[in-house]
């Protein structure tokens, strides 16, 4: 059977929803716009969804050289895609420690009023390199995201896991980047060097899940225990926990399309 990318998604703020595109930029740091923003406390550290599950519930768009954010009956805020400047801040995710800027204080106003907290909306500008885990890493720089530029899924793995579950579980419960269909249930897991397309990638390590699995991205609610206990029980392992997915890096740069091709030909036999 021929492997095809089934699926393309980014987010353009961390733990905020995402958007399937048709087409994306291959960077090295991630797809074109994917995770370049943040939302911080005053103090620069890092908000997600295991802490804020609602951050969920909050839509993005990006068009006309905008980022819309918009929320159920809160109206939405806008600003610049790719700001120019704004105000310097110091801001960490997870052990990383990097320098960012804050574009907006409408958006900060609007997240805060939104989320119920104090928070700031900041922006990874180019200046600023993030450098990967250099245990997995080849000296690339990644965006906002956990720790790798991609996060590649198969469709055929969510069905295995879904056979497993009294409730099947959507796609978006894991936030992939690329969705690939037609290989095996976790092949991925064996892929080292491939090619979607016009560009190429490397495996770097599979992803280890965490709770947000257990969170409906359409309502924000925590469901839990599933689809995690399930993973935990067949998918464990004591290097990286509940995997599913595959984390990597870009390898050759280029535009990917909905229907690629996929070639892992590079891959671990």
């Amino acid at each position: 059977m021929t492997i095809s990318l089934a699926a393309i998604h980014i987010y353009p703020v961390k733990s905020l929803a995402g958007i399937a595109l048709g087409e994306a930029e291959v960077t090295e740091r991630g797809l074109r716009h994917d995770r370049r923003f943040m939302v911080v406390d005053p103090r620069g550290e890092f908000f997600t969804q295991r802490d804020f599950p609602k951050m969920a519930t909050v839509w993005t768009e990006i068009a006309g050289g905008e980022l819309r954010l918009a929320a159920p009956d809160v109206g939405e805020v806008a600003l610049d895609a790719e700001p120019a400047g704004g105000v310097p801040m110091t801001v960490r995710v997870w052990n990383a420690t990097c320098e960012a800027v804050a574009p907006s204080p409408a958006a900060d106003r609007w997240l805060s009023g939104y989320l119920g907290t104090d928070c700031r909306l900041v922006y990874m500008p180019e200046r600023t390199r993030r450098a990967l885990n250099p245990k997995y890493g080849d000296g690339s720089a990644v965006s906002f995201a956990d720790g790798y530029p991609f996060l590649v899924t198969n469709e055929a793995s969510l069905a295995d896991l879904n056979t497993r579950l009294s409730r099947p579980v959507p796609m978006n419960r894991f936030r992939p980047n690329l969705v690939v269909s037609g290989a095996g249930a976790f092949a991925e897991d064996g892929w080292r060097d491939f090619r979607v397309g016009a560009a190429a990638f490397r495996m770097a390590k599979p992803c280890g899940r965490c709770q947000v699995t257990t969170t409906d991205q359409t309502t924000g609610e925590v469901m839990g225990p599933e689809p995690l206990s399930v993973l935990t029980a067949y998918r464990d392992s004591t290097e990286f926990g509940a995997r599913f997915g595959m984390n990597a890096v870009a390898a050759g740069l280029g535009t990917v399309r909905v229907g690629d091709p996929v070639d892992p030909s590079g891959c671990a036999r």
